[in-house]
């Protein structure tokens, strides 16, 4: 198994098996997060997406997407959108 320095849980852990996105930033996600980190960030997109009511055909949610990669693994600027309730 394949262990990593996890940035966003900032311990190590089991890495991710290949990188979860193509390019330079799914190197970068591949090299520095673990699988759990990646799984709470599925997480976290999935519920952008609902709330935003995103089109994943949309060019600009790709955008989004990689800006929400970067804020919530490694910058740790992300936030959930404006109005949003946790389920109970």
């Amino acid at each position: 198994m394949r262990m990593v320095q996890c940035v966003k849980l900032k311990e190590e852990l089991p890495g991710l098996p290949s990188p979860p996105i193509p390019g330079p930033l799914g190197e970068k996600v591949y090299e520095n997060v673990s699988a759990q980190a990646w799984k709470m960030f599925e997480e976290y997109f999935l519920m952008v997406i609902n709330e935003n009511r995103l089109d994943m055909i949309d060019e600009n949610t790709d955008d989004i997407f990689f800006q929400q990669v970067e804020a919530f693994l490694f910058t740790d600027t992300a936030r959930p959108p404006e109005g949003y309730v946790p389920r109970a």
